[in-house]
């Protein structure tokens, strides 16, 4: 069972959160002549440089909604395509109007290696499915995960080679500001890949497994240009899952409907009051509300706004029940389907090289000379 992110990743630079939501808390550092700044100089100069850059209005992008917490904290969710430049000026332009203290990425652990890869690498990763990656799913997933893993990679492989743009721009432009914004956080929000697939195979049945394989396997469709345009207010690929899973309910509520929970409470985690640093332990303790921006799939926002005040035990979500018979025999049966078209596969090449051996000359020639000593004894 995977347990949830108890401290998410963040940027390599940051320092323990301060954030600042009203600048009448925020002491100055006076101008004058050049002098050595403390700590706590340098430290509140930081901070009202970050208060400049936070605007009380911003102007935010239509892909934006606004979610206030509790306790006054503010959370900006830019919904997003993940095939889409368009989204990732979106990002950009919130991360700049808004100088948060958190930024929260629909990523989990598992493809936190994205954010760091260029473009290049990962247009050839997409486009490229080996056998280790397939043994590499299944030795993390298990063999019927694992497999549904593939076919869904196929499916952004296809989209990723039809586009000729890698997936997940929008979360590495995010990785980017974020480390431009002082004191700013970066959390990994999306529920461990593992798990989901974990849960979503043991939602189906043993034909609806089957079925659903069947449908990724001979998923080849081109995607014309008005696809392009549309995937620009659209996340294309979340629509196409959509389109696959719609006749799959426990499908639906496993990989999108649990994922919006698991989103939300991340993003309620995030959104916390901040002390602000004090120039002594005399001084008053001082919190103000934080800023959050959430950068997910726009596919995932009605129901982060329909969770986002409502009560919220992810534990439930986060764990993989027990395979049940069905999914025992159809792990058997791929198993034995695999060994047994890779003993086909052994005795049909033995059998080709044996004939293309037979057939040279020089075996010719040794052939008949056995045959002509046997019948000279």
């Amino acid at each position: 069972m995977e347990g949830e992110e108890k401290q998410p990743p963040q940027e390599a630079d940051t320092e323990p959160v301060v954030t600042v939501g009203a600048s009448e808390v925020v002491p100055r550092v006076l101008s004058g002549e050049s002098q050595n700044l403390s700590d706590a100089d340098a430290l509140t100069l930081l901070l009202e440089m970050k208060l400049r850059r936070r605007r009380e209005r911003p102007s935010l992008p239509r892909t934006v909604t606004e979610l206030v917490a509790e306790d006054g904290s503010r959370v900006y969710v830019v919904g997003t395509a993940h095939f889409s430049d368009d989204s990732r000026k979106d990002v950009v332009k919130t991360i700049r109007e808004v100088q948060p203290d958190v930024v929260v990425v629909e990523l989990c652990q598992y493809r936190v290696s994205m954010l760091k890869m260029d473009e290049g690498a990962l247009l050839r990763e997409a486009k490229e499915i080996s056998l280790e990656k397939l043994q590499q799913a299944v030795r993390q997933n298990g063999v019927m995960s694992g497999l549904m893993q593939m076919l869904l990679l196929k499916v952004s492989a296809h989209i990723t080679e039809q586009l000729g743009m890698a997936p997940g721009g929008e979360f590495r432009e995010a990785f980017k500001e974020a480390s431009k914004v002082p004191f700013c956080k970066f959390h990994l929000g999306d529920r461990p890949i593992p798990v989901t697939f974990k849960r979503a195979i043991a939602a189906l049945s043993f034909w609806q497994k089957l079925k659903l394989a069947w449908g990724l396997c001979f998923l080849s469709d081109p995607i014309s240009k008005d696809d392009v345009e549309r995937c620009k207010q659209k996340d294309l690929l979340e629509q196409m899952m959509a389109e696959m899973i719609g006749e799959f309910p426990d499908l639906h509520r496993t990989i999108v409907s649990e994922r919006d929970v698991y989103l939300t409470y991340m993003l309620r985690q995030a959104a916390r009051r901040l002390e602000l640093p004090r120039a002594s332990d005399a001084e008053p303790r001082k919190c103000v509300p934080s800023v959050v921006v959430g950068v997910v799939g726009m596919g995932h926002v009605p129901g982060i706004e329909k969770n986002w005040t409502t009560d919220l035990n992810i534990q439930e979500i986060m764990t993989v029940p027990p395979p049940s018979i069905s999914g025992r025999v159809s792990r058997l049966a791929v198993k034995a389907a695999f060994v047994g078209l890779l003993g086909y596969g052994l005795y049909w090449m033995g059998r080709r090289a044996t004939s293309l051996v037979l057939s040279l000359p020089v075996a010719q020639y040794c052939l008949q000379r056995v045959s002509s000593a046997r019948s000279h004894k």
